[in-house]
């Protein structure tokens, strides 16, 4: 045995044990032992009482038939798991966990009944059988939907960890009442974003169960959570080695679209009319065109008729680029173009974006970034930083593109390429730009397909030391979206984004 254990250094809790991949029953030695030679930050389990007062490792109140807390352990262990262990005693689990085991807490989950003077009972017996094998360093932490349990926790040991697990309690309240940490189902922390932020400048851990999702999961690491309890502890450790914190990144921005309704307006603005490249549609900030609704962004373009506001506008007249849009007196589409000017805008980071497109031939979607000084300079010589381009007629590709002055599309000189793309219109995909005074890397889904390295001249080849606004939109026809004629009968279409975050190192 051990005097003490040294946590692994990651925020990996296998929930239950890791049981899932080894086809282990839940909750039993073996999916505990798993999740040590896993080196699991934690391994997570839960702890009933029979009526005799013996502790047991079991999820559910009731065991075979029979109710765990009004049964005999005698009367449990009649039955087996399902890998021909007997049903864990606590005893038993601790010793196991305490052998050879030199990396993984023991996430100690006390199950509550209505009956308090039961929860208490029991609570004082699992510190005091701790206590009794000297299993106090390789308590990770106690957790318990039993607000009393943990209080009564903290009462006898001030020093033990414990998180609690019902959402229903404020950062602020927990810290009142000497609980270590939150340990809330993820909805909890979509339906409360603010939480994360109070629970950090008040010292308490964040935990979130349980998660199994890839999207769920790297939204939880690129929010730095302490820990993750998950039935796919192997997953979560694939993706520790994907995420943008890993590589000294931090979440410095970001919109979940957790709302309904409008985009965020503290977030988001709108581009209107007709705007460039010969495109067809005029861009709205209607809701039919641009909204919220079940977590997504939608983005969406119709077949409509439309009075062109800005028709025999001088100003816009007197700009050749986009004369041409100003004389239409009608539109026959309708979209939508956001944009962060103004209230947004970065200078180097990781810039990433989980969409599903729009098909069709004469769709042209577009993830991309302008130079906060083009009102100044004018394009080209702002820089544009195209993160992804699709056009409906080319089905299975994307596009990354970087524009300035020495290389752009009026010279035919732009730097970009493309990647095969696996049903961009039914599957999200993650588009992304990493971007330093070096280079940028254009990736799609963790592959970088398209380097543009600072050839160290001027700014005519890389004008992009500086800031950044970020634009989402959906055209049609256009220049290069049209050139294959749109088809009238896809209409209408969505580009649907479930998140946008931006990363800067730390």
């Amino acid at each position: 045995m051990k005097d003490n254990v040294s946590f692994a250094d990651n925020n990996v809790v296998a929930h239950r044990g890791a049981f899932k991949a080894n086809n282990l029953p839940e909750n039993s030695i073996a999916s505990l032992r798993h999740a040590i030679e896993l080196k699991c930050t934690g391994s997570e389990f839960d702890v009933h009482m029979t009526a005799d007062s013996v502790l047991v490792v079991f999820h559910d109140g009731h065991y075979n038939g029979l109710t765990i807390k009004e049964s005999t352990y005698e009367e449990l262990s009649k039955f087996r798991l399902s890998n021909g262990e007997n049903l864990p005693t606590l005893r038993n689990y601790l010793l196991a966990g305490m052998k050879n085991n030199s990396s993984t807490g023991l996430v100690l989950e006390i199950k509550p009944s209505k009956d308090k003077a039961y929860n208490l009972k029991m609570t004082d017996k699992v510190l005091a059988l701790v206590k009794e094998l000297n299993a106090e360093p390789y308590i990770h932490s106690y957790i318990s939907f039993g607000y009393d349990i943990l209080k009564k926790i903290v009462e006898i040991d001030s020093s033990a960890k414990t998180q609690y697990l019902n959402g229903s309690k404020s950062p602020k309240e927990l810290k009142n009442d000497g609980i270590s940490g939150l340990d809330y189902h993820l909805s909890i922390f979509k339906k409360n974003p603010q939480w994360i932020k109070e629970s950090k400048e008040l010292g308490l851990t964040l935990n979130a169960w349980t998660v199994n999702k890839q999207e769920d999961l790297d939204w939880l690491l690129d929010n730095e959570f302490d820990y993750i309890t998950t039935n796919e502890p192997e997953l979560l450790f694939e993706r520790i080695e994907k995420t943008p914190v890993n590589k000294g990144y931090r979440l410095v921005w970001s919109d979940e679209f957790n709302y309904k309704g409008k985009p965020d307006s503290t977030k988001w603005g709108y581009d209107y009319g007709f705007i460039a490249n010969r495109e067809e549609q005029y861009y709205t900030d209607s809701l039919k065109n641009a909204r919220v609704e079940d977590g997504h962004l939608i983005i969406e373009t119709h077949k409509e008729t439309i009075a062109n506001k800005d028709y025999n506008n001088p100003e816009l007249l007197n700009k050749s680029w986009i004369k041409y849009a100003a004389e239409r007196k009608t539109a026959k589409y309708t979209s939508a173009r956001l944009v962060t000017r103004d209230l947004a805008s970065w200078k180097y980071g990781r810039i990433e974006v989980r969409a599903k497109l729009p098909k069709g031939v004469g769709m042209w979607p577009a993830i991309w970034m302008l130079g906060e000084n083009r009102k100044n300079v004018g394009w080209p010589e702002s820089g544009e930083i195209d993160i992804m381009e699709h056009v409906g007629f080319n089905k299975d590709s994307i596009f990354g593109t970087v524009h300035t002055l020495a290389y752009n599309h009026t010279k035919n000189t732009q730097r970009g390429k493309s990647i095969f793309i696996d049903n961009p219109y039914d599957n999200f995909h993650v588009f992304a730009l990493e971007w330093t005074p070096e280079r940028m890397d254009f990736i799609l889904d963790d592959q970088v397909y398209n380097t543009f390295e600072n050839e160290k001249k001027t700014t005519a080849e890389w004008p992009f030391d500086q800031r950044f606004y970020l634009i989402l939109n959906v055209a049609v026809g256009g220049m290069l979206g049209g050139q294959k004629g749109i088809d009238d009968s896809v209409f209408p279409q969505q580009m649907v984004v479930d998140y946008v975050r931006v990363f800067q190192q730390k």
